[in-house]
């Protein structure tokens, strides 16, 4: 312990001198998309509250996706983007969602789980397909593994095209789907 000491003491400050008057950096492009962002989650506000008294319930099921997809949609949680001030709130079952938002390519093994959790979602229910793989089963297809789209077991009402799609895509999506219904 006293040699660390030592080291410390003979060893002195490595770290850099701390500049007194700092350039103020230009503009992120993430800074530059957050009016974007709060207009069409103002958007989303407005409509949930019109058509679903404040706040939409979402089921998300991964049916076998690769979990890009998955990132996408966790980043609609985090304090950048902070999907819940907008209304929209993700639920743990089937029985409280309003919407379910579905990954992947279906995997064989995921289509008896899918319309399980389908059939426990309460009427009147919409599916959003997300990603490439949801929508057309992507690059995976129809194999002895994989149902291919998401439409091939459950109705689907809506599509959410990218790999992945951005979070912005997914609330434009989600406020799509209740423009054609």
């Amino acid at each position: 312990m006293l040699g660390i000491y030592r080291k410390i003491l003979t060893t002195g400050m490595l770290t850099e001198k701390f500049a007194r008057h700092i350039k103020k950096p230009k503009q992120s492009a993430i800074e530059i998309r957050e009016p974007e962002i709060d207009a069409l989650g103002n958007t989303l506000k407005s409509t949930i509250d019109r058509r679903f008294a404040g706040s939409l319930h979402i089921r998300q099921v991964d049916a076998g996706s690769c979990n890009g997809c998955e990132l996408e949609i966790h980043a609609l949680n985090n304090v950048y983007y902070d999907i819940e001030r907008f209304g929209v709130h993700f639920v743990a079952s089937p029985r409280h969602a309003d919407v379910l938002l579905v990954t992947g390519p279906v995997s064989r093994n995921m289509e008896e789980a899918l319309r399980r959790t389908y059939e426990a979602t309460a009427n009147p229910k919409w599916v959003i397909a997300v990603g490439d793989c949801g929508a057309c089963g992507g690059e995976f297809g129809v194999s002895y593994a994989s149902c291919g789209a998401v439409s091939n077991v459950i109705p689907v009402d809506a599509v959410i095209p990218g790999c992945p799609p951005t979070p912005v895509d997914l609330m434009r999506g989600i406020l799509d789907l209740f423009a054609k219904h």
